[in-house]
């Protein structure tokens, strides 16, 4: 489908995954980017007036509060961007007859069931995160019905913004050892492969729900650092090896409480959108090279 003549609303535009949705944005679409700092989605007036004012066909709502940690400490804070903003979005895109596709996380699920978690599985976050971030996809499905899709996503890096991969690079090059949690496991997901999977759902007017999005593969935290490692050294953005050393969630403690196991179903999604994921050690080796030459 053609999206010529589409006007797509991007929020939290200054983040990692509005910056990769800017980068792969079809030439066709008329984009307004509108960064945290542009558009407080807190501020129900503003959301609204913006809405009506430039009256897109399409918000992709990737504004969230995302510090997982501070989250524990930051509930109302959390709450009142990713449920409020999420409901202030969905409530001024209903009023215009516009879509809404919302990101969400694979944090929603408590890990324990073992086996990738399917759209239709039942939630049940652990922490302030995850929990804000299902109030806020029910927002959207209350609201806006079958013009709001939902799409979750996880472990979410890219070569700039604040993420493991970027962390992983730093501490590599600054200690002589990392340690690194091994009894958590998921899938690394490159933002450009949300932003290409988002794009395609653009052009899916029917789409609507929950669909899940992930790079292929499944790692623990562990897997994916010491891929950082070989990667990067491949890559030249590191020039000396360090010992990564597995760690137990028991022996590094944290403010939120993370699932051990988030791995995302994605077949109905690779179905629905026509689109085959490539495994996440493929992306990454990608992201990285391209940071070499930037």
């Amino acid at each position: 489908m053609s999206l010529t003549g589409y006007r797509v609303l991007i929020t939290g535009a200054g983040g990692q995954l509005g910056r990769a949705l800017q980068a792969t944005a079809p030439p066709e679409c008329e984009i307004l980017a509108c960064s945290s700092a542009e558009l407080d989605v807190t501020d129900p007036g503003l959301v609204r007036r913006l809405v009506e004012l430039r009256r897109p066909t399409v918000v992709i709502h990737a504004a969230a509060y995302t510090a997982v940690d501070a989250a524990e400490s930051h509930a109302e804070r959390a709450e009142a961007v990713n449920a409020g903003g999420t409901r202030h979005v969905a409530e001024a895109v209903a009023e215009v007859g516009a879509r809404l596709l919302h990101v969400s996380t694979d944090y929603v699920f408590d890990g324990a069931q073992g086996h990738p978690y399917a759209p239709g599985d039942a939630p049940n976050p652990l922490g302030v995160y995850g929990r804000t971030k299902l109030l806020a996809e029910q927002a959207v499905a209350r609201l806006l019905g079958a013009r709001g899709l939902t799409v979750r996503t996880a472990w979410l890096y890219s070569a700039d913004g604040r993420n493991f991969a970027r962390s992983m690079l730093r501490l590599m090059r600054e200690r002589d050892e990392v340690s690194v949690v091994a009894d958590r496991v998921g899938t690394p997901t490159w933002a450009r492969s949300l932003a290409g999977a988002l794009w395609t759902a653009v052009a899916c007017p029917d789409l609507h729900g929950i669909l899940h999005w992930s790079d292929a593969g499944v790692g623990s935290w562990y897997d994916f650092a010491v891929a950082i490692q070989e990667e990067g050294l491949a890559a030249g953005l590191l020039t000396r090896e360090v010992p990564v050393r597995p760690l137990a969630s028991s022996d590094y403690p944290t403010p939120a409480r993370r699932p051990t196991y988030s791995v995302l179903d994605t077949r109905t999604s690779r179905s629905a959108l026509g689109l085959q994921p490539p495994h996440w050690r493929v992306n990454l080796r990608r992201m990285l090279q391209g940071m070499r030459h930037a």
